[in-house]
């Protein structure tokens, strides 16, 4: 057992669920096995508390460093923010800066406030629109974060928000009161929003643009147009696709403005910094609700974020990093032909991820992030890009990988894979902890 296992078995004696990150917990993983913890992460290599360095072809950070792990420029800003004063009883002028930085990238929004995480986000707009429509039911689309206002969809049925994302979200906590303002439909199925606009008193829609598939049949143009018929504030949450595919909102891509729109993960490179922008008309609602949080006004988040917005268009890192996701997928696919394995793709070519259908679909990502571990990869079945994902970094990955799939293919072909596995099958979604 190396240190960051033993290290995770005393976290879960201090902290519940054993970190604070579903994502990140070791059984999402690699059960027992996993090294949970990183001593220094550079470029796409991390370091464990023993020392060992693994390229990581996974989930980088949550997606959060579409620059790598610690890129210079964007450190030597924050570090010089640093010097100069984090807090103060002043207000940091970063923030202006980056709101009129948002504004330049998507002309449509006149107003931004500022959060430090995407949860947070999601509850500012949220608020917002309600406040600006004067409508509390939302429909939603997508996975929008932990609050209240969120679970309470599954609040009456638990299985309500399986299809948009995570499975297993118990709304314990959520008070009752807050069941039926919540209502989800199913991307590409306008006529499921438009059933429940007729029936309930909609005032929000919030709704990713895009996650792991793209809009058909004119399916965004259909939202604007409803929203805009019924007096409905239209909401992208763009915290996880902003950036990765254009540099701004992925809605660029589709001609469709929302009223307000969210970004997060991708915009600090690894910094706190998340953003809800929005019209003049909608965004002045908050003026009217108590919306206010000490440490979004830091200075280090908005220092990184101008930093990455910089760095990002200086090296279209939007275009690198969709180029590599396309070319792995490529990559995944060749390899599942060869070894006669059916695979299905999903998510943005730089969120990109597989599953291989079977009923061992769970046991076969668990032997790919062990076997893969054991050679120095970070790897399961998703890989989120970044520009340190060089076309050499890429070719070791699919050379470490292939092996894999072989071994996957005999288990096709009758082989117990849990006579491979070392320890449990990874967890698959949300699950107490024991």
């Amino acid at each position: 057992m190396g240190k960051g296992q033993e290290l995770y078995k005393k976290a879960k004696k201090v902290i519940p669920g054993g970190n604070m990150l579903l994502s990140k917990r070791a059984e999402m993983f690699l059960p027992d096995q996993w090294p949970a913890y990183f001593s220094k992460a550079k470029g796409c290599h991390v370091w464990d508390l023993d020392g060992r360095e693994y390229i990581d072809m996974s989930i980088m950070g949550i997606g959060t460093n579409t620059l790598g792990y610690g890129h210079p420029e964007v450190d030597v800003a924050v570090l010089r923010s640093i010097e100069n004063g984090n807090m103060s009883t002043f207000n940091c002028p970063e923030e202006v800066y980056l709101s009129e930085r948002l504004i330049d990238l998507h002309p449509w929004a006149d107003m931004v406030r500022l959060t430090r995480s995407g949860g947070e986000a999601n509850a500012v707009a949220v608020r917002i629109a309600r406040a600006a429509s004067g409508r509390d039911k939302v429909a939603i689309c997508g996975y929008h974060g932990w609050h209240d206002w969120y679970l309470a969809a599954n609040l009456g049925d638990e299985k309500t928000l399986a299809g948009h994302l995570l499975p297993g979200l118990a709304p314990n906590g959520v008070p009752a009161s807050l069941k039926n303002t919540i209502y989800p439909f199913n991307y590409n199925c306008f006529n499921e929003l438009e059933a429940i606009t007729n029936q309930h008193d909609i005032g929000v829609i919030m709704m990713e643009v895009s996650r792991n598939e793209g809009p058909e049949d004119g399916f965004l143009e259909k939202i604007r147009q409803l929203a805009t018929a019924k007096g409905i504030v239209l909401i992208f949450d763009e915290c996880t696709s902003g950036f990765r595919q254009t540099f701004g909102g992925l809605h660029k891509i589709y001609g469709v403005e929302p009223d307000m729109a969210m970004f997060g993960k991708a915009m600090g490179n690894g910094y706190a910094i998340n953003a809800v922008i929005g019209r003049r008309e909608v965004m002045e609602a908050t003026q009217t609700s108590f919306i206010s949080s000490t440490f979004w006004t830091e200075r280090i988040g908005p220092t990184a974020a101008l930093k990455t917005l910089e760095v990002m268009e200086k090296l279209k890192s939007w275009e690198k990093i969709t180029t590599t996701g396309h070319q792995i997928r490529k990559g995944w696919l060749q390899l599942a032909e060869k070894y006669g394995l059916d695979v299905e793709l999903w998510g943005l070519p730089a969120l990109s991820g597989f599953t291989i259908k079977s009923t061992h679909a769970l046991a076969y990502k668990t032997l790919i992030t062990q076997e893969m571990l054991d050679k120095g990869y970070l790897a399961a079945n998703t890989v989120y890009v970044c520009t340190e994902h060089t076309p050499d970094i890429v070719e070791g990955y699919f050379s470490a990988l292939e092996p894999v799939f072989e071994l996957i293919s005999s288990c096709e072909e009758g082989r117990d894979v849990t006579t491979l596995l070392k320890g449990p099958v990874c967890h698959a979604g949300f699950k107490r902890l024991n």
